[in-house]
């Protein structure tokens, strides 16, 4: 205590002293700040979505809706302009997949704003991963049977909130410089299917050290006047954290990590951080920079905390909880907040689950090939490394990359220079010739195939498993389900000849009733910013799938003469769209979950190679190239099958934001320990979705002036909202709110508040608020 009053007193003489320290700090994180060759502009916006009845995208499980948040979702964009030339614009969204009539009706009303500024050709999009969030955005009908159809709340947020970061990181555009970094990462992931990467050639496993790709590629943003202002980063691992069971909103490991990042920096560039809690390296601790320790006894505490009984719902209007965010309360006007970014890239067949798939009655390990526990494969599940605990899982594999992209960004030093250009091209995978040139030098004509899933598609995986009684690793099929299949659509035999040996379970690409189950007209694109290429692929490719793309294109640059120096190959994967998985012809072979879900058969990613290889000459001999056939907007014709909300009610007496279950009177918890749980009376979150707001704030008592501050929301982990109704079709509903206290959290007195909206029987909406009792955290 003797050295804390000593600095206390050091800080009040010498205030001068942290200020100069702070400015060593981002000159230390920044980097040294070359010439700037290039206008960057940086922007972030929720697409959270509906919290509540909407089932989530990712799983293909109909039990798992939304009821809930565990933290929030954005769309996080950088654009990267040459001063008078051309610009492109990546956006990164906390979601399970691009889609491609959001990606369509994005672009419409960019094009509606800036003209022809951002097209198709220059904005890719695309999405994490994560198996956490609200469904029904896609326009295909297999990718919205199990969310009973299109949901325009979910496809709104998404265009809204795309949009919206774009015009920020439009509006933020600024002279600044790009620095590139990579490195590898080695425990936040591994192959879910060993068997299928073992049946490509061994001189091909030989040249890699691992089965999965370890290597993490990051971006650094550095503005001329306030440095580092963003990074975006690419690391294959799958967004399967949270599991099939999961009912709450969540960007899972790389959505975890990306809090963490941002959080991380805004802490160690805000007037708070002249604390003597100032870290550099460390996990945030947000909360403990913005507001000291507080000195008074537990005794004065409690007493102080007594006088704070719990508040009755009352009226609160639309803008309520978005002034009372954390973040916004951090957020320096003057200048631009610091956008993170955890993109996706090859993970086809790479899982978070790192301990491996165990059986659940057993223990023991999964069947290695076809991935079942005594022929049943839905017993076999992965492990993450909180096992049991799926939130600790994603905390930790987030951290894990969170930790890495922290030491890319700190010692980034590799400046890309050079232009700034884009190629872009739709391509018909249905029906494409493939030119393949065989050892002996010749070269023979194959085609793709209409879309089609195998057997094994419904086996799920060991991050995910389905039911019934399919397995991985299914050429054959059997009878019964072949009967179920006939009932929909009977493949002819020229189309199962072309996905042989994929026996076909749902022949999709030939399903058009009542329109279309699956694409066929894929986007293709390439961004270039100096000696970096990003290619945009609308799947997921396995790991060897991925390094075979990428070889190509890069062996293409090369040979083209015109890069001496390093040249950056990335993939962005689930971009501007999804048409699902993307093996090589070897892994197609095994008829795993991936090769069954490779929809254009055994020549899918050959097509991709000669597709992108032609985009690559293209764009370094400076030629245009055809935009291909138009994909078909199908907006119109969508059906929906989730039932509204009708109404919301309280029993007599009650008011909205009422508290149910309020906190013991004299709680007293302990920090990094205990957990405070709070019911209160609720209306349906889909009545207002609160974007850029919270629905749930942890508030602390400022003793001075006797006002509550936020000091959490239902964006950081350690909150939790939940949302429930007694019954199915009750109009009466409760939102429960738990704090995990961190360990970083301020000693103090605290109360849990709660914000809604509540649906009348006519249809308007009215706002309220409550909150808890006060109680104290030691």
């Amino acid at each position: 205590m003797m050295e804390l009053s000593l600095f206390r007193l050091w800080r009040t003489c010498f205030p001068s002293f942290f200020y100069i320290s702070a400015v060593l700090l981002l000159l230390a994180i920044g980097g040294v700040y070359a010439h700037s060759e290039y206008m960057i502009g940086m922007g972030s916006y929720d697409i959270t979505g509906p919290a509540a009845d909407v089932n989530m995208m990712g799983y293909a499980n109909m039990e798992q809706v939304a009821s809930g948040i565990h933290f929030r979702l954005r769309a996080r964009t950088f654009i990267v302009s040459e001063p008078e030339g051309k610009r492109v614009a990546f956006v990164n969204i906390d979601a399970c997949m691009a889609s491609q009539i959001v990606t369509l009706k994005v672009i419409e009303r960019l094009k509606a704003r800036y003209g022809d500024l951002y097209t198709e050709k220059n904005v890719g999009i695309s999405g994490i991963h994560t198996h956490a969030g609200p469904g029904g955005y896609l326009q295909y009908v297999v990718y919205i049977v199990t969310s009973l159809g299109f949901v325009r709340q979910s496809f709104d947020a998404l265009v809204d909130g795309i949009e919206n970061s774009i015009i920020q990181a439009h509006e933020n555009l600024r002279p600044g410089s790009i620095f590139i970094n990579n490195g590898e990462l080695l425990d936040a992931g591994v192959n879910r299917s060993p068997s299928a990467y073992l049946n490509n050639p061994p001189e091909e496993r030989s040249k890699h050290k691992y089965n999965v790709d370890k290597e993490m590629t990051l971006l650094k943003f550095v503005d001329d006047q306030f440095g580092p202002v963003g990074s975006f980063n690419w690391f294959a691992t799958h967004g399967t954290s949270m599991s099939r069971t999961n009912s709450l909103i969540s960007g899972d490991n790389k959505g975890a990590a990306a809090r963490l990042m941002e959080d991380w920096f805004e802490q160690n560039t805000a007037e708070s951080s002249y604390s003597e809690e100032f870290i550099s390296d460390e996990i945030p601790r947000r909360v403990s920079s913005i507001i000291g320790d507080n000195q008074d006894s537990d005794e004065e505490l409690l007493e102080l905390a007594s006088y704070f009984e719990s508040q009755p719902g009352r009226p609160a209007t639309r803008i309520s909880s978005s002034a009372r965010r954390v973040r916004s309360a951090l957020r320096n006007a003057d200048r631009p907040g610091f956008v993170s970014a955890f993109c996706q890239t090859n993970c086809g067949d790479v899982s978070p689950n790192v301990l491996g798939a165990f059986c659940l009655d057993t223990g023991l390990p999964c069947d290695f090939n076809h991935s079942t526990c005594g022929g049943r494969n839905e017993l076999c599940y992965g492990r993450g490394p909180g096992y049991p605990d799926e939130f600790e899982s994603t905390r930790i594999i987030g951290e894990r990359q969170f930790k890495k992209a922290l030491d890319l960004f700190n010692e980034a030093s590799e400046q890309l220079q050079g232009k700034v250009d884009y190629r872009h091209v739709y391509i018909d995978f249905s029906q494409l010739n493939v030119t393949l040139v065989k050892k002996d030098g010749n070269s023979e004509v194959v085609k793709t195939c209409p879309a089609a899933m195998g057997f094994a598609f419904a086996a799920g995986t060991t991050d995910g498993p389905g039911a019934f009684d399919f397995t991985q690793g299914d050429d054959k099929g059997n009878p019964f389900w072949r009967m179920v299949r006939n009932v929909l659509k009977i493949p002819g035999k020229k189309q199962m000849d072309c996905h042989h040996p994929k026996p076909i379970l749902l022949d999709t690409g030939e399903m058009t009733k009542p329109y279309d189950w699956t694409p066929s007209i894929l986007s293709l694109q390439i961004l270039r910013i100096g000696q970096l290429f990003i290619l945009s692929v609308p799947g997921e490719f396995t790991t060897m799938a991925g390094r075979r793309l990428r070889d190509a294109v890069k062996t293409q640059l090369k040979s083209s003469g015109k890069f001496s120096g390093e040249i950056h190959v990335v993939i962005a994967g689930l971009a501007n769209g999804y048409s699902q998985y993307v093996t090589t012809f070897e892994e197609y072979q095994v008829q795993r979950y991936e090769g069954a879900s490779t929809l254009f058969g055994p020549h899918t990613l050959s097509g991709y190679i000669q597709e992108f290889k032609k985009l690559s000459k293209s764009l370094v001999l400076g030629m245009p190239v055809q935009p291909g056939p138009q994909p078909p907007d199908l907006l119109d014709k969508q059906l929906s099958f989730l039932t509204p909300v009708m109404m919301d009610t309280t029993p007599v007496g009650d008011s909205f934001g009422d508290v149910i279950s309020d906190v013991p009177k004299n709680l007293s918890l302990k920090r990094g320990n205990d957990q405070v749980t709070v019911v209160f009376r609720s209306g349906c979150p889909r009545n207002d979705l609160l974007t850029e707001g919270t629905f749930a704030l942890v508030e602390r008592l400022e003793q001075k002036d006797k006002t509550w501050t936020p000091v959490y929301d239902d964006d950081d982990l350690c909150l939790r909202f939940k949302w429930s109704r007694p019954k199915k079709l009750s109009s009466r509903s409760q939102a429960t709110v738990e704090w995990r206290i961190p360990e970083s959290a301020s000693p103090g007195v605290y109360r849990i508040t709660h914000f809604g909206a509540a649906k009348k029987l006519f249809g308007s909406v009215h706002h309220f608020t409550g909150s808890s009792s006060a109680f104290v955290v030691t």
